[in-house]
């Protein structure tokens, strides 16, 4: 049987979108150049739009997963928590789960879904084009032809650098990781949490079985010592964090990744479709990469079943689509990027997030994939009435902060 649709990469991204389409009676051959379970250096984190998407899979409850119900941020001295927002139709909780297992789950339903046929182990060597389009890929040294060809084989992809697509990457970061096992008497928080340091940022995920993750980040320059040593002293610099891991057990091996975050010179191209990181490697400090990849894995599904075989314009449409969806996250990472090399401003903008918890919810709800950046401009424009801050504070000093802290937003986008 001829398929209409060749995936290349069975990761999150690649397996969301053999379900959705062999659900629609689209036939899909997916490739998979590895095979499940298998390790891969991750934040873990799944946001509340992702669990949505998760949801509407059904699948939500075989991945499972800790609930979290915002983000934890710790610089210096202060600390600011800001809660996902209500939102209708959307989870209210993020989830943290391990990696290999929410790839493992999707790969697996993908495979058991009709219309579906997967290959492992079978890496794809090499797009083919016919009559000045791609038409198919060439696996184990057999061509396999398609109406579409989906390339969502990573942040590396090969695909992409075959049509010519790829950039240099905007910049430079590595990722470790290594997860631990909580002692009996200590707390896990509901929380993801991002402790700051000097150069680098840790990322702390909530996890099944009383484990978290705990990830560092960092720019590639800043690292002048041994991984593991640098690991060691971030991991030590931060009271809080130093005192959870003291009676915890390392319950993995200490794994890093090259984070060269971009995106490519488009999406798509005729006969192609980029999804996930190949199309577009966001710095993970957000921890939006999951949730990313099923929002955009979803949106593919909706137009495949009523274009696929017509006029190729509504893979711009696609794009088009897509592009706006991504930018939300790519703005509140940049943000929070800014924010973590600028303390001493980061302090202050927490000190004031924490008077105003609409204000930060909003921010978290962006980073959640819930709730769009750019009505925040609405938002800023109205009167300090509508904002939540407490009593200590005078209602002219709480405008002229947040006047400034729109501007500065304003600057960090222009």
């Amino acid at each position: 049987m001829k398929a209409d649709v060749l995936i290349v990469g069975a990761g999150i991204a690649g397996s969301s979108l053999a379900i959705l389409l062999g659900r629609q009676g689209i036939n899909v051959e997916l490739f998979e150049r590895g095979h499940f379970p298998r390790e891969k250096a991750c934040g873990e984190g799944i946001m509340p739009a992702g669990v949505g998407v998760l949801e509407r899979l059904g699948v939500a409850d075989m991945v499972g997963g800790v609930p979290f119900c915002g983000v934890r941020y710790h610089v210096g001295r202060k600390v600011a928590e800001g809660r996902f927002p209500t939102t209708a139709g959307m989870p209210s909780a993020g989830r943290g789960q391990r990696r290999w297992h929410l790839d493992r789950i999707l790969f697996e339903v993908a495979v058991c879904t009709r219309g579906v046929s997967a290959h492992i182990d079978s890496a794809v060597e090499r797009i083919h084009c016919e009559n000045g389009r791609v038409s198919g890929v060439w696996a184990e040294g057999k061509l396999h032809r398609a109406a579409l060809v989906v390339a969502a084989d990573g942040a590396h992809s090969r695909i992409r650098q075959q049509l010519g697509l790829s950039t240099r990457p905007a910049r430079k970061r590595f990722g470790v990781r290594a997860h631990f096992q909580l002692g009996p008497s200590c707390e896990q928080p509901p929380w993801v949490e991002v402790f700051v340091g000097p150069g680098y940022e840790l990322y702390v995920t909530p996890l099944p079985e009383r484990e978290i993750l705990v990830a560092g980040l960092a720019d590639s320059h800043a690292l002048n010592e041994p991984l593991e040593q640098a690991f060691l002293r971030w991991r030590s610099s931060h009271r809080i964090l130093a005192a959870r891991l003291a009676g915890a057990k390392q319950t993995s091996e200490l794994l890093s990744s090259a984070l060269l975050a971009g995106r490519a010179r488009a999406g798509v191209t005729l006969g192609v479709a980029l999804l996930g990181d190949a199309a577009c490697l966001l710095d993970p400090i957000t921890g939006g990469g999951i949730t990313q990849a099923l929002l955009t894995a979803e949106l593919l599904a909706e137009y495949v079943p009523a274009k696929l075989g017509t006029d190729e314009k509504w893979l711009w449409d696609f794009d088009r689509e897509r592009l706006v969806l991504v930018r939300d996250f790519e703005i509140m990472t940049e943000l929070v990027l800014w924010l973590s090399e600028h303390q001493q401003l980061g302090q202050w903008m927490l000190s004031m997030l924490n008077e105003s918890p609409s204000l930060f919810s909003h921010f978290i709800g962006v980073s959640g994939g819930m709730k769009r950046f750019w009505s925040l401009g609405d938002f800023l424009l109205r009167t300090n009435k509508s904002v939540s801050f407490s009593e200590n504070q005078t209602a002219d000093r709480n405008w002229r902060r947040l006047s400034q802290f729109r501007q500065a937003i304003v600057n960090l986008l222009s």
